[in-house]
């Protein structure tokens, strides 16, 4: 084995032969995924990148529940117990989805086809799913809810039978139960999710860069034993990232991995499709029943907002642009239709007090002179501390068309300087030159000591203008630009270098 890959160690030879099955695996899942969106893709049903996820989401989570369903069967076999299945006989993967004979291969005798598979997802498999809200209703926290949640939402939305059996085959195909598998998994939903970030106004909302997430995380530094909230939660960018931070650096005690299963994460989204996405996000990164709330958030007086409400780290991307009526404004101290702006408000709210937040938000936030804007830069510099500004460039957010800053802060003390770093990547935002890790990697460095360079600087805030409260991004350290010379000037040169060139054709001319 060592010969066959080159390898003088034992250790060195599995490390190759993980990668090659981890490659694999890569190929396999990247197949199974364009295979389904050929299918969808050919469904009158499914219309864009954003139907494409929805439906392949909710054949994924059966096919996940049925994994899962199998190993907790194998555990409690282990143990010589007998386990309940969530899921009725007749509901389960292998019953109505994947009806395989003694050979281990599809049953086309029993196997449902055509318009008989369609009618019986439509008028009993997601009836009978999205019963289980009701039946879980007094555990919120359980899979058996989430399930009853997901299928709440969701619609089939594939029209043709024989499209729906090639997609449970090619789904069917995936495994998920090694860490490996897992992982990869996640990786190509997160990947898919980008791709309907890309497909157009509509999908901006659900991604965000995760290069910027991670270093928002970095920043914030969450802990085991804190809560971790989004409250325009998304596909759960933030939170799947915050899981991943967490999971890497914590001890694995069964305490610990309790904690970060069940009490760690807190999400709340407005938006069908969103939800069950995020849901699912959450699901495939390892947590597997997210406290993720289908609400407007917005919806709720941030005057009824208790201690109990409150957590340790916000992380968070609000809708940009958004308008909010009347009634909505009126859960808030400070009216305004700027859904970002609520946002922001209802997160300085739950914050609790020594808590660590990092919002995505306009940047025009920082110099608006509307009423309601100055009233809330001076709530957040009065009631937080806001330490860290971070200037985002054009084309960070693809399709979005705007420029942002992430507002970092921790509550309970007023602000007396803010810091601020003016990213530049170095070249054009966009889709083929997205942000990356490594253009982080300097904020993420110098903000913990959050020198002055040509990239940062400190504002006092006894120096900004207390009517205006303007915080503006204006670079005192930029590099001078050598002055343009006037035209009188160049003139000047030009005649002189013509009086110099002049004189030498003159002397070559003697010499000839």
């Amino acid at each position: 084995m060592n010969q066959l890959f080159g390898c003088a160690h034992p250790d060195n030879a599995k490390f190759v032969v993980l990668k090659i099955i981890d490659q694999r695996i890569k190929i396999m899942f990247e197949q199974t995924f364009r295979n389904i969106d050929d299918i969808l893709y050919k469904d009158s049903g499914a219309d864009s990148e954003l139907d494409y996820i929805g439906q392949t989401s909710w054949v994924l989570f059966l096919r996940y529940l049925d994994e899962l369903e199998r190993d907790r069967a194998d555990e409690a076999e282990l143990r010589g117990e007998d386990y309940a299945y969530i899921l009725d006989e007749a509901y389960r993967w292998a019953n109505w989805a994947m009806p395989k004979g003694d050979d281990g291969k599809l049953d086309h005798h029993v196997a449902m086809t055509g318009p008989d598979l369609v009618q019986f997802v439509d008028s009993q498999l997601f009836p009978y799913l999205a019963g289980f809200k009701q039946k879980a209703a007094e555990t919120p926290k359980s899979i058996h809810y989430k399930i009853g949640e997901i299928f709440s939402e969701l619609k089939n939305r594939i029209q043709s039978g024989y499209n729906l059996r090639e997609i449970l085959e090619y789904v069917d195909k995936l495994e998920f139960r090694t860490q490996n598998e897992k992982h990869e998994l996640s990786h190509l939903y997160e990947t898919k999710i980008k791709n309907m970030g890309n497909a157009g106004r509509n999908g901006g909302q659900y991604y965000t860069p995760r290069p910027l997430i991670r270093a928002m995380i970095k920043v914030t530094d969450p802990q085991i034993g804190e809560k971790v909230y989004d409250g325009a939660a998304g596909s759960c960018g933030f939170l799947c990232e915050a899981f991943e931070y967490m999971y890497k650096r914590m001890e694995k005690t069964t305490s610990n991995l309790k904690t970060i299963q069940e009490d760690t994460f807190y999400g709340k989204e407005k938006k069908n499709l969103a939800f069950v996405i995020g849901t699912m996000n959450m699901i495939l990164h390892g947590i597997e029943a997210p406290n993720l709330v289908h609400t407007n958030t917005l919806g709720e007086n941030i005057r009824d907002i208790q201690e109990k409400n409150r957590y340790h780290v916000i992380l968070a991307n609000p809708p940009f642009g958004g308008k909010e009526r009347k009634e909505v404004q009126q859960n808030f101290d400070i009216k305004t239709g700027e859904t970002a702006f609520l946002f922001l408000q209802h997160f300085i709210k739950t914050l609790k007090t020594g808590g660590r937040a990092a919002i995505v938000i306009k940047n025009t936030f920082l110099s608006n002179t509307d009423n309601a804007s100055v009233a809330l830069r001076k709530h957040l510099l009065e009631s937080c501390k806001l330490h860290t500004v971070l200037d985002m460039p054009q084309g960070t957010f693809l399709g979005a068309g705007v420029k942002t800053v992430v507002l970092f802060f921790q509550k309970g003390e007023p602000t007396k300087n803010i810091w601020y770093y003016q990213l530049d990547a170095g070249r054009n935002m966009g889709k083929t030159n997205p942000l990356n890790d490594a253009d982080m990697e300097e904020f993420v460095k110098l903000q913990t000591d959050k020198p002055e360079t040509e990239r940062s600087w400190t504002l006092k805030v006894a120096d900004i203008d207390e009517a205006t409260c303007d915080l503006s991004v204006k670079n005192p350290n930029t590099p001078e630009d050598t002055p343009l010379r006037s035209p009188q000037e160049i003139l000047t040169e030009m005649e002189t270098l013509d009086a110099e060139t002049n004189s030498i054709i003159n002397s070559i001319k003697e010499l000839i």
